[in-house]
């Protein structure tokens, strides 16, 4: 006797179960927690520069080489 010889003797019973897999499967689906918007850490890099004496725009200028 093999493994699939119940679910071929019996095949509402196989329907059955499958049905309430599947049920089972939607219903977890369902409530799974999902964000819209995950929220998830952003690189970013920060440069600082300090010229003593240097006017803003030179500062500028030279920062967007």
């Amino acid at each position: 006797m093999g493994f699939s010889t119940p679910f071929i003797r019996r095949p509402i019973g196989t329907a059955l179960l499958a049905m309430g897999l599947m049920l089972a499967g939607i219903i977890a689906y369902r409530l799974l927690p999902v964000a819209a918007v995950p929220n998830i850490p952003m690189p970013a890099f920060v440069v600082f520069a300090s010229e003593p004496g240097a006017a803003p725009a030179t500062m500028a200028r030279y920062s967007s080489s």
